[in-house]
């Protein structure tokens, strides 16, 4: 019987998505002049949380970035399309499909995700509405909260696929670094 050699990949291939999570982080920055400007990326990670849950499939938290990826840019770019409230609808059509297909167990699936998302959407939320200085305060918490949910998430491998939460912890530690220096600066 013939045996298969593994041959390593490279470092970026097996940490593709911390590459990511580092590109994303640098888009979602750029030309940032306050912590305000990212609050809805607060939203959008216990968004892709919910859905994934609701969905009780793991994977299903990729498509639910995009989806909050196109939430976000169409609040970036119209006037009076609030993302945060955009994803909180699709999260609420999310969270009774799922409560109908029977997602309420485990309680560390959908209900916890809920309760973090709107805890979340309403930092986000408050966030739009302050000065600049409690703004970035408010983002850079949500956001490095999240990234220890995200690092609990990883290493338990619930909710969401592991890629996702490594993606999402590099995202959410290094732009709240940003927001920080934007803020403080």
């Amino acid at each position: 019987m013939d045996t298969v050699e593994q041959v390593e990949r490279p470092w970026v291939l097996r940490r593709w998505p911390a590459v990511a999570g580092v590109a994303m982080a640098a888009f979602a920055a750029w030309g940032m002049e306050s912590g305000a400007d990212v609050a809805p990326i607060v939203t959008a990670s216990a968004f892709l949380y919910l859905g994934a849950a609701a969905l009780q499939r793991r994977k299903a938290a990729w498509p639910m970035f995009a989806v909050s990826f196109v939430a976000v840019g169409l609040g970036s770019y119209f006037d009076g399309v609030n993302a945060t409230w955009v994803m909180l609808a699709l999260a609420a059509v999310l969270a009774v499909y799922g409560v109908v297909r029977g997602a309420l167990r485990p309680p560390w699936g959908l209900p916890l995700q809920a309760a973090a998302l709107v805890v979340l959407a309403a930092v986000a939320l408050i966030a739009v509405r302050a000065d600049q200085t409690v703004a970035g305060v408010l983002v850079a918490a949500g956001l490095l909260i999240h990234a220890g949910w995200d690092t609990y998430h990883h290493r338990t491998h619930r909710v969401v696929a592991r890629s996702m939460s490594e993606f999402c912890a590099v995202l959410d530690t290094l732009l709240a670094v940003v927001v920080l220096v934007v803020t403080f600066a």
